[in-house]
């Protein structure tokens, strides 16, 4: 997404949202220098989440983005390079042993000295100073004009408190905890678990979708978990986003949206029923110690049924089915809602959201919505639409090939409306021949918000009917075309 701030700064962040564990948002701020939010509390630079995921010097996280260029260290090397800025610090590194006296080992720790910050522009007095410091190689910017494009990275280097994958375990560990860690393994266990456990961290099947379809990654879907190719992906994105190179997600769009259909919300709440039975039999269990006893004694299937029954009966959701006739039987059984666990309140939701998308075609019914404080928040599903395994809505097309029209059984897909993007489409009730070929040179299409007169070699598909467009009920309205609205 992207905010303005008070001074006139274009502001942009990345939130990922997992089904289940903690949220992190990567977001740039006004000095331009980007920073990681845990859980929206803790914040820190994001290079030094990069290096406690493994990239370890300025070095690693310089080359994956490929911004700097190698030099080995030695002094005919060196005095070329005069006048040339340094990419990364130039680091004094050598180990300390010092005996602990609980224990009475040696215990070696190694230490960091910066001799050279990063942006210094190498001048001769400099020379002596980094072939003494030990370092085998340099890294320098390269001359380039991608450089600009990745400023943010370097801003991001130079506040970055740490220098190794120790020392920002260890800081990303102070913030969560607010607290020393006893030792590295506690403090790296911590991270691990924020965000690379599968007990802890799970992104759901439409999350891992998102992900990969969002970064065009190939990442196997049942890798519920962030892996680093994630993290790196989120960051590039976010630089192509500062630099103007891609556009926003648009939050009303239905790629963005998904139905949590009545099994899966019972899914749910069984599973909350399931584990607060599960606690009271290893409480009874507990409390009654080597007697006998049999399953009856320990299960009191009472928590769980009840868990059910208040889901069904005291849910917002639930409501009094309405059979005066088939036809309102149906239409309330195909009602969708915003509202709800999980969803919008009335009071906070804004124009936007109630407004038609234009990837509600064939999917949400334009027509069929309350007036009133519910306007748009409440809808139906159309004639022809249908919910896929991930919860997001599918349309039927007719398949259109070289201008020709096929009516057979593979002619028919069904598309989501992420799958519907970039597709040229024409309309149900376009001329056609005998053949299936279209009648005239050009048709009437549809193409995402807009609505071109395109030559037919250009169109993809074609709607499958022209009620297509609105819900059961109002597709039974005679001449509803005639409609003022």
């Amino acid at each position: 997404g992207q905010s303005i701030h008070a001074n006139g700064t274009k502001l942009y962040s990345a939130r990922i949202i997992p089904f289940k564990g903690s949220w992190i948002e990567f977001a740039t701020d006004i000095n331009n220098v980007m920073y990681a939010y845990i859980d929206r509390k803790k914040k820190l630079p994001v290079t030094t989440l990069l290096r406690a995921i493994g990239f370890e010097s300025d070095k690693e996280i310089l080359e994956i983005f490929n911004l700097a260029e190698e030099h080995k260290v030695s002094k005919t090397n060196i005095k070329k390079l005069v006048g040339r800025k340094l990419a990364a610090r130039v680091l004094k590194t050598w180990v300390e042993d010092f005996v602990d006296e609980d224990t009475g080992e040696v215990v070696s720790i190694e230490r960091n000295e910066v001799i050279l910050d990063r942006e210094t522009v190498i001048e001769s007095e400099h020379v002596d100073m980094i072939v003494d410091s030990g370092t085998k190689t340099i890294l320098l910017h390269k001359d380039d004009s991608t450089l600009s494009d990745y400023a943010i990275i370097y801003n991001t280097l130079q506040k970055d408190p740490c220098n190794s994958e120790k020392e920002a375990v260890i800081y990303i560990y102070r913030q969560l905890r607010n607290a020393e860690p006893p030792d590295e393994a506690t403090a790296r266990d911590v991270i691990d678990k924020l965000f690379f456990s599968d007990k802890r961290y799970d992104l759901g099947e439409v999350g891992r979708y998102r992900i990969n379809k969002k970064l065009g990654l190939n990442t196997e879907m049942n890798v519920k978990i962030l892996t680093r190719e994630d993290i790196i992906k989120i960051i590039g994105y976010l630089i192509e986003l500062i630099n103007s190179k891609t556009d926003i997600d648009d939050i009303d769009h239905l790629s963005n949206r998904r139905v949590r259909t009545v099994g899966e919300q019972l899914y749910a709440q069984f599973g909350v029923g399931l584990a607060r039975m599960a606690r009271t039999i290893r409480e009874r269990m507990n409390v009654r110690d080597n007697e006998v006893f049999t399953p009856v004694d320990l299960i009191n299937s009472k928590t769980l049924s009840s868990v059910i029954n208040s889901f069904f009966g005291t849910n917002q959701l639930s409501q009094f089915m309405d059979q005066t006739n088939p036809l309102a039987e149906m239409t309330h059984k195909r009602r969708m809602s915003a509202l709800g666990p999980g969803g919008l309140s009335r009071e906070r939701a804004g124009f936007e959201v109630r407004d038609v998308h234009y990837t509600h075609y064939g999917r949400l019914c334009p027509i069929e919505t309350p007036e009133g404080p519910n306007i748009g928040l409440i809808s139906s599903l159309c004639v022809y639409a249908k919910i896929n395994n991930l919860g997001f809505i599918e349309t039927p097309y007719l398949k259109v090939k070289d201008s020709k029209v096929d009516f057979t059984e593979d002619g028919i897909i069904w598309l989501s409306a992420e799958e519907e993007e970039e597709k040229m489409i024409a309309q149900a009730n376009a001329p056609l021949l005998k053949d299936g070929h279209f009648e005239n040179a050009r048709a009437k299409c549809r193409y995402e918000a807009d609505y071109p007169f395109e030559e037919v070699s250009k169109v993809d598909l074609m709607d499958v009917a022209p009620n297509q467009i609105a819900s059961i009920a109002a597709s039974l309205i005679p001449f509803l075309e005639h409609d003022d609205a």
